[in-house]
């Protein structure tokens, strides 16, 4: 069972490769964080945006979710508009 509440009809498959990534990452948690942001986002985002999120989408799930729960500080070249909309979305 993936999560996702949101289809990915209509998308093209770009965002349909981002939003299954989304909620497949290995940590319940991430997918949570990634997927909920993705099922309300992914139709939105710029290519801009799809790029900077693709790339986030390379990094450890461990990684991310450090900075998600602030044990460490983001790294400069993450601390994007992007991780910021992420980190605002994410469940609490």
């Amino acid at each position: 069972m993936s999560g996702t509440a949101r289809s990915s009809e209509g998308l093209d498959g770009r965002r349909r490769k981002l939003l299954f990534r989304s909620w497949h990452r290995g940590i319940r948690e991430m997918d949570l964080i990634l997927g909920g942001f993705a099922d309300a986002a992914i139709a939105t985002l710029t290519e801009a945006e799809l790029d900077q999120y693709e790339h986030l989408l390379e990094l450890q799930d461990a990684d991310l979710l450090s900075w998600f729960t602030r044990e460490h500080p983001v790294p400069a070249a993450f601390d994007t508009p992007l991780l910021t909309k992420i980190m605002a979305s994410r469940p609490v």
